[in-house]
């Protein structure tokens, strides 16, 4: 066991504090009163030299003052912790982890902790306010963390601080990364900016940041042309390399994310080179960074989002009472002084011959400086806020009712020696106003997230301004959370364009994204849609396919009817086979008129009137059948035009056959003892015909019964067109009506080759012989071509075997008995037709 007299002390040298102040409750305060650190070299030999803080901050020494501001407001304070006062030990951390730890430990390691008996009691310091770099805040928030002291960040925002298991006494009254990246990634797609750079700091909030970030926009089109980290340790050569990449890149928007102490020294060597027409977009550890804006004037155009601003009374008057006079062993204040007058301070010895010699007379307000600019104040109010929040929660922990407490057997702190563990139970119920504003934190120990949009834009007297441009919530409804008013936005140069940063051009409507081999997503081809296909949006992924009925137009756009085609009464080819078949039928009802005229002449007599007569009349339907084949294909037409071809044809083939039976029976009759005439009388003659024709009838009549045709809309030979036609239904019964026929017509040509030579001067048997040799000619080459023709041609074709071979058997078989009627009458003749006249 230790001796209970034994006391703790201090094993080193500790810094001292920038500004203390004792108090009944002491708080630490950690600001980056220096942006930099040069560290000592590390021989092993000697005890290391302490670390140097260089860049002095002017504006975290106003965070810091807004810290005392807020303290002395509560002491003074009859409403709030009224018989309490408030005691800080301010420290600075010169912007690096390694100094942020020396400074907690500084504050941890009171003066008179020394005093107290193996400090078992409650720790002299119950809270501590800080820190502004999240890689700060992890270091101070794990070195608290066994103390269970909690700590309230006014400016470390990444994600990373949210997990409760690894930082559980880490508070912030700053919104997490989580949100800030979200609002970016909205900010990004609501400006079409697909193609963009991300430059960070070497440390967590820069690469969280970037994780977060890729998140977002891991489902989106946008996309990272790069992403380059600023060096821990600054190297030129490095920051070259990352020149070198946005010089030649052609992404124009760059998002940063890093503190301005790391990014101001590499803006400092981007100045120097000849980079332009770069859209900064800044994340909120650097958008209100009033030394970058003044010291670089080509970030005037910058966007981001920057921490909601509030109101701090009292801040400005505050600041101004701050001097050399008021505060003459303070090296603070007079860094603060040189730097606002670039004078030599007024303590040193050595008088330099460039620089005048400080007064402490000098008045502030008249200068333009980070220090006081408190026009919208966001990281100081967030620093009084911290504060309050502090003070609130302890103000109800001593409201505590004894019998009535949150902590076991409901009792309440002892308020003689408080644990940091129970002021942590009241941070995390803590609720109250500040200013307008409503603060609390959730589980996480975060606060409501919201943002203000701020555009950095140059005024004509040369200074650039912060201007709020819009806003982000982030406890509004899904899509509603980003509002910009954009009439109010001035872009690089101030321009009022949106500037475009894109790797491929969008695509119009009637193309699709075709992604590059090897390249993110936003590096594209536009591919125009296939026919039958469209798109009707910019930057589609894909072509929709059109219906059935419906083809693309030329643009690729817009789906449009397919257009109908089948052999129309208006189309030159109906025209002109419907011209054709009327001449036809008119010609041979003509031949009709003049057999019937001459019915009693020899020629007409001598070759069976009758079955001349109906031959004429099956030929006319012949050719008026055709006519059914032309125009829009419906139910009653495609079987009507089907059966009449067949019938007709096969009427006119029977009574060819009679009449060709007729002849060759006339002729051989003549022999001695054939009496064949006696079985080819006119009721034979018209039996034959008849049941010659019936056979076709019944072929038909079972092909509609069973499988009729039917009209049909061809979608597939030709895809932009609708192709009308009569799909025969039944392509055996189709068969069977051509084969029937074409067994006519062949035992018509049969029998008329045998009779050919018989003798006399009209030889009938020749003629009707050269007529099935056309007859059967046109049906055989109409079978290929009708296969092969497409669309409104297979009809076409269809109807040109028909007219064609209705021509061959008028023109064969009775044009010579025309040529005989009309222009050689005198050889119209028994004798002359029967050879037996006088040569």
């Amino acid at each position: 066991m230790s001796d209970p007299s034994s006391k703790c002390s201090l094993q080193g040298d500790f810094d001292q504090p920038a500004f203390m102040s004792d108090g009944d409750i002491t708080i630490g305060g950690i600001f980056p009163l220096h942006y930099r650190v040069d560290l000592p070299t590390a021989e092993y030999t000697n005890k290391p030299l302490a670390a140097q803080c260089q860049g002095f901050d002017s504006r975290a020494l106003r965070w810091a003052l807004a810290m005392r501001l807020a303290i002395d407001e509560i002491n003074n304070s009859t409403a709030l912790l009224p018989n309490h006062t408030l005691g800080y030990r301010i420290f600075d951390s010169c912007a690096t982890p390694v100094t942020a730890q020396r400074a907690v430990l500084a504050v941890l390691n009171d003066q008179n902790v020394g005093q107290g008996s193996l400090c078992t009691r409650g720790g002299p310091l119950l809270a501590i306010v800080g820190e502004s770099g999240s890689s700060q805040s992890i270091v101070v928030s794990r070195t608290l963390q066994p103390f269970r002291i909690p700590m309230i960040s006014y400016f470390s925002t990444c994600s990373c601080l949210s997990d409760r298991r690894q930082y559980p006494t880490f508070f912030r009254v700053v919104p997490s990364d989580d949100y800030q990246v979200k609002a970016i990634a909205q900010l990004l797609k609501r400006f079409h900016w697909t193609w963009i750079g991300v430059v960070t700091e070497d440390h967590d909030y820069g690469r969280f940041a970037l994780q977060g970030l890729k998140r977002e926009i891991e489902n989106t089109d946008i996309c990272l042309a790069y992403h380059e980290m600023i060096p821990k340790d600054f190297k030129q050569e490095r920051v070259q390399e990352i020149l070198n990449v946005m010089k030649h890149s052609t992404a124009k928007v760059v998002v940063v994310f890093s503190g301005e102490g790391e990014f101001n020294p590499f803006l400092r060597e981007f100045s120097a080179q000849n980079i332009t027409g770069i859209q900064w977009v800044a994340s909120e550890a650097w958008v209100t960074a009033s030394v970058l804006a003044e010291t670089y004037p080509f970030l005037a155009g910058t966007i981001g989002f920057a921490i909601r601003q509030g109101y701090v009374p009292g801040l400005k008057e505050y600041l101004m009472t701050v001097n050399p006079q008021v505060y003459p062993s303070n090296p603070l204040v007079r860094e603060l002084w040189e730097t606002l007058y670039s004078c030599t301070s007024f303590t040193s010895s050595v008088n330099s011959n460039q620089l005048p010699q400080c007064t402490g007379q000098e008045t502030i307000n008249k200068q333009q400086s980070a220090y006081m600019n408190i026009s919208s104040p966001r990281v100081t109010y967030n620093v009084y806020k911290a504060v309050y929040a502090i003070a609130h929660s302890l103000h109800n922990l001593f409201q505590c009712v004894p019998g009535n407490g949150p902590f076991a057997n409901s009792e309440c702190a002892d308020f003689n020696d408080i644990y940091p563990w129970q002021l942590q139970h009241y941070l995390q119920e803590v609720s109250f106003s500040l200013s307008g504003e409503h603060v609390n934190f959730d589980m996480k120990g975060d606060s409501i997230p919201s943002y203000d949009l701020i555009n950095w834009q140059r005024f004509p007297d040369g200074d650039i301004n912060f201007i709020n441009v819009g806003m982000y919530d982030g406890s509004m409804d899904a899509g509603k959370e980003l509002v910009i008013m954009d009439e109010k936005i001035k872009w690089p140069g101030n321009q009022s364009k949106v500037p475009e940063s894109i790797c491929s051009n969008s695509c119009a409507p009637g193309f699709r994204k075709a992604v590059r081999h090897g390249e993110p997503l936003c590096c594209f081809d536009c591919v125009p849609c296939d026919s039958g296909k469209i798109s009707n949006q910019t930057d589609s992924i894909d072509c929709m396919a059109c219906p059935e009925d419906f083809w693309s137009n030329m643009k690729g756009t817009v789906c449009i009817p397919k257009v109908t085609e089948f052999l129309s009464h208006r189309d030159t080819m109906g025209i002109v086979l419907m011209v054709i078949a009327i001449v036809g039928s008119c010609l041979t009802i003509s031949v009709l008129a003049i057999f019937l005229h001459h019915r009693g002449t020899p020629i007409v007599r001598i070759n069976n009137s009758e079955l001349s007569f109906f031959i004429l009349l099956s030929l006319t339907l012949c050719f008026l059948c055709s006519l059914i084949f032309i125009g829009e294909p419906t139910t009653w037409s495609c079987m009507l035009r089907h059966t009449a071809f067949s019938i007709t044809f096969s009427l006119c083939i029977s009574c060819i056959l009679g009449k060709t039976l007729v002849v060759l029976a006339a002729f051989t009759a003549t022999q001695p003892g054939n009496n064949v005439m006696k079985w080819l009388g006119p009721t034979q003659q018209r039996l034959i015909i008849f049941s010659c024709t019936l056979v076709q009838v019944i072929i038909c009549a079972a092909w509609l019964i069973s499988s009729p045709p039917f009209p049909y809309k061809n979608t597939q030979y030709q895809h932009s067109k609708i192709i009308l036609d009569c799909r025969v239904g039944s392509d055996l019964a189709f068969w069977c009506v051509l084969g029937y026929i074409g067994f006519l017509a062949g035992l018509c040509f049969i029998l008329a080759f045998l009779a050919r030579k018989l003798p006399g001067n009209f030889n009938e048997a020749k003629y009707i012989t050269f007529s099935m040799l056309i007859f059967c000619a046109v049906w055989l080459a109409f079978i290929p071509a009708y296969v092969s023709s497409p669309g409104k041609f297979t009809t076409a074709v269809e109807i040109f075997a028909i007219l064609a071979s209705s021509f061959g058997l008028l023109l064969c078989l009775f044009a010579p008995k025309c040529y005989i009627i009309l222009l050689k009458p005198e050889k119209n003749t028994k004798q002359n037709l029967m050879g037996k006249g006088t040569k």
